[in-house]
């Protein structure tokens, strides 16, 4: 894409940001009828074909049908689509009128809505722009637009703490008001998430109904708003003006008049005047409102600021960021600071154009993050982190074999031995076969993942920093912290996110070597050697000297081993041989133990089981990689 454009269509006014892939570019604000924040409405006139939109709509005095605020009713009124085509599509030829916008060029639309809309309620407004002949377009989650023109806006300096520390982001409309609780970058569902319906336009009305208590025409003009839409919805948005005229410089209008005349021609010409002063503003944001169910802005705004607060699992939010027109009064900071007093709360310095910037920012991010995420796709499609492991599999193996073997021993292939001795086990052949089994089993246990996971966190280490030589690159070339693809990183938060299944390290058929050392033991014991001096202790123990020795002789040290092997040997003799023997000589095997494992693993009947391993590792860091992808990426929905 050549162009992003960001569509901010509010439901009292709009906004349109347009921005180009280069990423020295800004969002420039585009001016739709002679203003670059209009008024969302559209009105059709008895003697003109087409449609009048912004201020021209509110003012035409000859309109046959006039429509403002409709966008408050998308989620309850299926009609307001005709509305919002109606207007999108008034938007679509000023821009096409004004050169700002080429037939066929190269660009998308990033139209934003309340975060609480779901799947279907944007499918359903994305599809109105489709029908309406709008390039490609995407919907976008206000409050994350607002989020991403905040990150991306060099004078407030705040990405880093948006993108590392919980922010609330609230972005006060004309209708709704839009909560949104971003944690480490990624939008986090809230109670209140998405529409508190109330907003500006609550205002606008308290004050339209001060002006007609007020009236002594007040009859005369409610019947004039009941039997006419173009003329209620006209005094509304001079209501709307005069609010932002006041509020926006409050110490001015104690001391002045801030008023303003209409002139209401309709079965007869009314004088209709609307007035803001302190008493009236007290009202404004402290009276009941009928909309508000007999509440006031002030509570309905802190109570949605509360209840947010108290849906919020993780961390409270350190930023307060606030966009939206009404967010500019100081009363509102106040507010937050009450419910939030650990925060920093900023907003935008133009917050009616925050959120239309940042959807022409998430139209480049989004961009952006698609090249991104296909190098890293490419990257993991390709065999290098397979070699990176592959490498390093034998300094696994090691550290694994370091941590297991004698933990093995002790837990494992000991208790086998002693039930030799004690007689549950008739032959020393029988012990191949329950060794196995004793050793697969403990190689099942918590107590053998623990005793993995240190040898494996330390492993991880330089295979990831062998991966970031190639993911840093990417990184860079984006304009994304490297950080934010650092395997070393992500594992030390994620306490060891790359798992290994402790009886594929160490492969039960790879064991004979263990099975073998302990068996050669009891064999030596009764062919010679140390064993034989052990029993020659006492009176016993000669008798049982003089047998073997006698027996050696006969036989051969050979033969005897294999009839030593398949004997039945009675149990008196067996429990000649003392536990601590057994106990003593595991230290002594330890190291042999430790070689000949490590040996094996580079026999050719160990292969499969290396490559598997490769294989396994592999893709678990390649899913790693996956996610932290997906972190990076900004969620644009």
């Amino acid at each position: 894409m050549e162009r992003f454009f960001g569509f901010d269509l509010g439901d009292a006014e709009s906004a349109i940001a347009v921005l180009g892939k280069d990423k020295t570019s800004k969002p420039e604000m585009l001016s739709v009828c002679d203003a670059k924040s209009f008024i969302t409405a559209y009105a059709r006139t008895r003697d003109q074909e087409g449609i009048l939109i912004g201020e021209n709509a509110c003012y035409a005095q000859n309109a046959s049908e006039r429509r403002l605020r409709f966008k408050s009713r998308y989620l309850v009124d299926a009609e307001v689509d005709k509305d919002i085509k109606s207007f999108a599509g008034g938007v679509l030829g000023e821009l096409y009128a004004s050169g700002d916008l080429i037939q066929n060029e190269d660009c998308s639309f990033y139209v934003g809505c309340p975060a609480g809309w779901d799947r279907a309620a944007r499918e359903r407004y994305r599809r109105i722009f489709e029908r309406t002949g709008y390039p490609p377009t995407k919907i976008i989650s206000e409050s994350r637009a607002a989020l991403v023109a905040a990150c991306q806006s060099r004078h407030l300096q705040v990405g880093y703490d948006i993108l590392s520390h919980p922010v609330l982001v609230i972005d006060i409309g004309s209708s709704t008001t839009d909560l949104a609780y971003i944690e480490k970058g990624r939008e986090v569902e809230l109670r209140t998430s998405g529409e508190v319906f109330l907003g500006g336009g609550i205002m606008d009305e308290i004050i339209l109904e001060e002006a007609l208590r007020a009236s002594k025409d007040e009859k005369k003009i409610r019947k004039v708003f009941e039997e006419s839409e173009p003329w209620r919805t006209h005094c509304e948005f001079a209501a709307r003006r005069l609010k932002e005229k006041y509020f926006s410089d409050e110490e001015y209008w104690k001391d002045n008049e801030c008023r303003e005349e209409i002139l209401i021609a309709y079965d007869e010409v009314i004088r209709f005047t609307l007035r803001m002063n302190a008493e009236i503003a007290e009202r404004v944001l402290f009276g009941e409102a009928e909309k508000l169910f007999k509440s006031s802005f002030h509570k309905v705004f802190v109570s949605s600021l509360i209840d947010a607060r108290e849906s919020i699992r993780g961390d409270k939010p350190d930023l307060i960021f606030m966009t939206g027109g009404v967010s500019r009064l100081a009363c509102i900071s106040d507010w937050c600071r009450e419910v939030y007093p650990e925060a920093v709360i900023i907003s935008e310095l133009q917050p009616e154009f925050s959120v239309a910037r940042g959807l022409a920012y998430c139209g480049r991010i989004d961009e952006e993050m698609k090249e991104f995420t296909r190098e890293v796709d490419n990257l993991i499609d390709s065999s290098i982190i397979e070699r990176i492991v592959s490498e390093r599999i034998r300094d696994l193996y090691r550290g694994a074999v370091d941590s297991l073997t004698e933990p093995i021993l002790k837990s494992a292939a000991l208790p086998v031995m002693l039930r030799w001795r004690d007689g549950e086990i008739r032959r020393l052949s029988d012990i191949d076969a329950e060794m196995q089994k004793e050793i697969e089993a403990w190689l099942h246990t918590e107590e053998a993942r623990q005793l993995l996971i240190k040898p494996v966190a330390e492993w991880l280490k330089p295979v990831s920093y062998a991966i970031e030589d190639y993911t840093m690159p990417i990184c860079v070339q984006h304009g994304i912290p490297y950080k934010s693809m650092s395997l070393s990183s992500y594992l030390a938060l994620s306490d060891i996110d790359i798992h290994l299944d402790t009886k594929n390290v160490f492969n039960v058929e790879s064991l004979t070597w263990l099975i073998d050392t302990m068996i050669s033991l009891l064999v030596g014991f009764f062919c010679g050697g140390s064993g034989v001096a052990l029993i020659a202790s006492g009176l016993p123990g000669m008798v049982a000297g003089a047998v073997l020795s006698l027996a050696i002789l006969a036989l051969g040290r050979n033969r005897m081993q294999e009839a030593i092997m398949g004997a039945d040997i009675p149990k008196p003799i067996r429990k000649m041989v003392p536990k601590k023997y057994f106990e003593n000589h595991i230290d002594d095997i330890s190291r042999d133990v430790r070689e000949n494992f490590l040996s094996s693993l580079e026999e050719v009947k160990n292969e499969e089981i290396s490559n598997r391993m490769v294989e396994e590792i592999t893709g678990q860091i390649e899913e790693c990689l996956t996610k932290m992808a997906k972190v990076v990426e900004i969620p644009l929905g």
